[in-house]
């Protein structure tokens, strides 16, 4: 019988997608689970897979065609004789919704499990205060039990369990029974299955089934008279700035911090830190860590914009924005609030790790309630960034510069750092962005080297 596999919606405020890339052509045979198309959208990009085993059709769109969910992808031949395989989409195999409350962040999506890079900062710095990027190992925090009160399978595993993590799961010889859930009400996803594996040490088998490596995309050729078409993702990251700026009345004010307890403590640490944790404690953890305080000290920085309310933010939950490809994507550290200097390290190198090695998943990308940017660790010295909707302001850490300072009736060295904040002015004044200000730069310039870090 002849299927068609239609958009998938692809988080939950996702109402269409760009087709990027057909992985099939028609006529060709493929395997249940196996990928049909790449699917760009605003967040994440996402192969959709096979919903049964069968003969590829009709492509029915066109590379580069928009789509909403639901729209027809292709067609597919089926032994099957009956209704069982239904009309409708595939569940995609690299983008397992989590049910958080998404952000319309300020990035274009990366290639499905996508690839980010973030260079390291090279100031000219005493060797104290010369890394502003990260780095490490991958460590994740703890998992939330599944709630209770969710209807069983028969075979005890919580909830419903998609078609690809169900495979995932028996590729690897899982016990999906031992899982714990965290997408929505406890559903089993397939980053809970990769995290099973690896809490008890099992590197993930390969399996014909798998997904293809990532494709990233090179840098497109700066040569003088030369037009460069607009990628998926270009196009998703200008259609994201321009709707930013049409829909909040942008303001922008910055400080300085003296950084040299930050750079103090990160000297006489360092080592110590990296032995605990494998990671290399810089600039931006401190950042992290200062920005999480100074969102519960100011809510209001941690709000959305409603029609006729400003709500609050329950959780702290801080994107990290990350350069990759050509373009942005945006992890997001949930919880961020509740952790401490070496958890924040620890989860924000994991997320880029993961996407380091093309295992970015898209609920890695969801739910940020705040945007931090260390745009420092590229050399910019002040910035002026454009908010991630609908959040209420993106803070950037840029350069620690050593430069001359007044202290009493002489001049000192000091490394400098510019805090730069862009706000919308509908949620906060001007007022409440300088004391959300004040609050990070009291805090980074309160470290000391016995600052605690665990």
């Amino acid at each position: 019988m002849a299927i068609t596999v239609t958009m998938p919606q692809l988080g939950e405020s996702v109402t269409e997608g760009t087709i990027g890339a057909w992985l099939v052509q028609p006529g060709q045979a493929v395997e249940r689970f196996e990928s049909l198309v790449e699917v760009i959208t605003d967040k994440v990009t996402a192969e959709v897979p096979a919903p049964a085993a069968g003969t590829v059709g009709e492509i029915l769109a066109a590379e580069g065609q928009r789509l909403s969910v639901g729209a027809p992808l292709c067609t597919l031949e089926t032994a099957a004789a009956d209704g069982s395989a239904a009309i409708g989409a595939a569940e995609p195999i690299a983008a397992e919704p989590s049910g958080d409350e998404p952000s319309a962040d300020e990035v274009g999506p990366a290639e499905v499990e996508p690839s980010i890079s973030e260079e390291p900062q090279s100031e000219a710095l005493p060797p104290a205060a010369e890394n502003q990027g990260t780095a490490g190992v991958s460590v994740a925090p703890e998992a939330p039990p599944a709630p209770p009160g969710l209807p069983e399978e028969p075979n005890g595993a919580p909830g419903f369990i998609s078609p690809a993590v169900r495979a995932l799961a028996e590729e690897q010889a899982v016990d999906i029974t031992q899982v714990t859930g965290t997408g929505f009400q406890g559903r089993i996803t397939k980053r809970d299955v990769l995290m099973h594996l690896e809490s008890r040490g099992t590197a993930p088998a390969t399996s014909p089934r798998q997904p293809p490596a990532p494709r990233v995309p090179a840098p497109a050729p700066a040569l003088p008279g030369a037009r460069i078409p607009h990628t998926p993702m270009r196009r998703a990251i200008a259609e994201h700035m321009l709707r930013s700026r049409q829909t909040s009345p942008h303001a922008w004010t910055m400080v300085e911090v003296d950084m040299s307890g930050v750079a103090s403590a990160r000297a006489a640490r360092r080592a110590e830190f990296h032995a605990s944790t494998g990671i290399d404690l810089s600039f931006l953890h401190f950042g992290m860590k200062s920005t999480c305080l100074a969102l519960r000290a100011v809510p209001t920085m941690n709000a959305v914009f409603e029609e006729d309310a400003i709500q609050l933010r329950k959780e702290v939950n801080l994107g990290l924005a990350v350069a990759v490809g050509d373009g942005l994507i945006v992890p997001v550290v949930r919880g961020a609030d509740q952790f401490s200097v070496a958890g924040l390290a620890q989860a924000a190198a994991n997320l880029i790790e993961r996407a380091r090695q093309g295992k970015a998943r898209q609920e890695d990308l969801e739910g940020g309630t705040f945007t931090l940017n260390n745009a420092g660790a590229l050399g910019t010295v002040m910035s002026q960034a454009i908010i991630n909707q609908p959040q209420a302001g993106i803070l950037v850490m840029d350069s620690v510069v050593r430069r001359p300072v007044v202290e009493g009736d002489g001049i000192a060295i000091r490394p400098i750092m510019n805090l730069s904040l862009s706000f919308d002015h509908r949620i906060n004044d001007g007022a409440s962005a300088a004391h959300f200000l004040r609050a990070v730069k009291s805090s980074l310039e309160a470290v000391t080297p016995d600052s605690a870090l665990f």
